[in-house]
């Protein structure tokens, strides 16, 4: 949409109506969406979508550990919020954090029996919810195609992102 390089008045592509119609839409659908499930998940379980995002990714790889540096790339955050994140969740008992024996400034994210309880007890509901406020409204096809428009676009992210651009 918005380019990083010096681009003349004359030369931008500025959003058509449905361009901007489209994008405006899906804007506050994510917002509306993400303040719904995270008010969903602290009702039900006593976690924020923060705290859900992590321990999610803390079930998916194994030994439930992760380096710090790492987790706070695969969920997009910068250092300060994840440290922030991993100190409340540690509070809580639903992670741990252990130095890196190989690397005295780096450290890992460790699942606690505790952070797996929550997460098991909290899953089938956030997915409920899921379904409820946004699957149960879309058909097969456009399951589909936001599949592909996914792809796309992250795809595009991707290739900027290796390429610097």
């Amino acid at each position: 949409m918005y380019s990083a390089r010096v681009v003349r008045m004359t030369e931008i592509r500025w959003l058509g109506d449905n361009e901007q119609r489209a994008w405006r839409g899906y804007l506050r659908m994510q917002g509306r969406l993400g303040a719904r499930l995270n008010r969903q998940l602290q009702i039900d379980s006593e976690l924020s979508l923060a705290d859900f995002d992590v321990l999610v990714h803390l079930t998916d790889v194994p030994e439930a550990r992760v380096r710090v540096v790492e987790l706070a790339r695969a969920l997009q955050w910068e250092q300060s919020r994840m440290s922030h994140q991993i100190a409340r969740m540690q509070k809580r008992g639903l992670v741990v954090r252990e130095e890196c024996p190989e690397d005295r400034r780096g450290a890992f994210v460790v699942l606690t029996p505790s952070g797996r309880r929550a997460i098991e007890t909290a899953a089938p509901r956030h997915v409920e919810t899921v379904r409820r406020l946004f699957f149960d409204r879309l058909t097969e096809d456009q399951v589909r195609t936001l599949g592909a428009i996914s792809d796309q676009v992250l795809g595009a992210l991707d290739e900027e992102e290796a390429t610097g651009s």
